[in-house]
């Protein structure tokens, strides 16, 4: 390897939003996260819509369906 080309490589903390940190690997001083493993709907098994235009209620409503997605009575 070339002398003095490369980035230095630092152990740093990465954040997320909802509070959690990890040590990782990385040529930048510090990492903010949106998700991670400990809010991922894939590793925790819960269901997070994130929904900014109303699409999820519309579609709700409009086969009248409750939270659940099962038909409302």
């Amino acid at each position: 390897m070339k002398a003095n080309i490369h980035p230095v490589y630092n152990q740093i903390s990465a954040t997320c939003v909802c509070g959690n940190t990890f040590k990782t690997g990385s040529t930048k001083k510090e990492i903010r996260t949106e998700i991670c493993s400990a809010c991922h709907p894939f590793f925790t098994g819960t269901q997070k819509i994130v929904d900014t235009e109303g699409r999820v209620e519309r579609f709700m409503k409009k086969y009248n369906l409750d939270v659940k997605g099962q038909k409302k009575a």
